[in-house]
């Protein structure tokens, strides 16, 4: 892949500005926190993976402005650097395992001045951009074994490249698929209310030549009904320890189908999407965003002004509807409590 959704440069962060796509291909430079909160909170940047990169670049953004030695007025404005970062998204677990993963950092460094804290609080956030890179290839080599040849695969949202650093995780398997010389089709849900299907992940998979057929997400059960679809991967935003799993609104709806059709459905997800601290996913937060995604397409209106709205960013998709989740240490299969805990544990 040849896509950097996220990268350090001369101590800015440069991101793709995913809302300008497929259209346009445009970075946006973050010069500062608000800026990165901005387009965290935008879906400039968008993806488990990639925001817990970006909130480890965020905290680099914040410090490098420090002057002099006074280790406690450091620690202060890293620790509110850290804490500004958390409030920008409230679902992806990622943002807040690798905000924990750089105050780490501090905890075990207690004699560390602040110039050697900068230097491995560095060290840290590059550390983390390039396992993101392995992470994403390993599931990748994982998944692509269950894809066989002439098979009709589908997903939803984008679990692509542009979602993690350069490679992605349910796109991953299709991408290490193909690299292998299988041949399957994917047919991409569009992904209401903000088309990340329709966008993103056609705009990947075309650039990777792989045959790539969009459908509206009301689309999936004629589809499946109809025996045109083999299996189903997706991505996920945070998974419980029972295996309950957050993912873009519309995959609970994708899971309920694929079982009444008989169809595998797997969730493809690095062990820093996993929260081991929740027992099952009615304790994931889940985003509301703003009624004007809904109410408004493109900037026109499509409702009549004042009507209510409902829009969560995500739903759950009980354990017991999902096949298996592909991580970079293998698949885990049911029983989910166990597994999960043998494997990442």
């Amino acid at each position: 892949m040849a896509i950097e959704t996220i990268k350090w440069v001369r101590g800015r962060i440069r991101i793709i500005d995913q809302t300008k796509l497929p259209n346009k291909f445009e970075y946006i430079y973050c010069r500062d926190l608000e800026t990165l909160w901005q387009a965290i909170k935008r879906l400039s940047v968008r993806g488990a993976p990639a925001i817990g990169v970006a909130a480890a670049f965020g905290v680099l953004l914040g410090i490098q402005g420090f002057k002099g030695k006074d280790k406690l007025k450091f620690l202060d404005l890293f620790y509110k650097t850290c804490g500004y970062l958390a409030t920008s998204r409230p679902t992806a677990v990622n943002l807040f395992n690798m905000l924990n993963e750089m105050r780490d950092v501090v905890a075990h460094n207690p004699n560390a001045d602040v110039g050697s804290l900068k230097k491995l609080l560095f060290k840290k956030a590059m550390a983390i951009f390039k396992a993101d890179q392995d992470v994403c290839r390993r599931m990748g080599e994982h998944g692509a074994k269950l894809v066989k040849n002439a098979m009709q695969c589908l997903t939803i949202c984008n679990a692509g490249a542009l979602a993690t650093v350069d490679y992605g995780t349910a796109l991953g398997v299709f991408y290490s698929a193909k690299k292998q010389g299988k041949n399957f089709s994917v047919y991409s849900c569009e992904t209401r209310p903000l088309l990340q299907g329709a966008r993103l992940t056609c705009w990947e998979l075309l650039r990777e030549k792989i045959d790539t057929t969009l459908i509206c997400d009301n689309m999936a059960a004629s589809l499946m009904a109809c025996g045109q679809v083999d299996i189903i991967f997706t991505g996920a935003d945070r998974i419980a320890s029972n295996g309950d799993t957050a993912n873009k609104i519309g995959t609970y709806m994708l899971a309920v189908l694929a079982k009444h059709h008989g169809i595998p459905f797997y969730i493809v997800a690095p062990r820093s999407s996993f929260d081991l601290a929740i027992k099952s996913g009615k304790r994931i937060p889940i985003e509301e965003r703003k009624s004007e995604e809904v109410t408004h397409f493109a900037g026109v209106a499509v409702a009549p002004r004042g009507v209510k709205v409902y829009n969560p960013a995500f739903d759950v998709t009980p354990a017991k509807l999902i096949t298996g989740i592909v991580t970079e240490y293998g698949i885990i299969r049911p029983p989910y409590m166990k597994n999960i805990k043998g494997m990442i544990g």
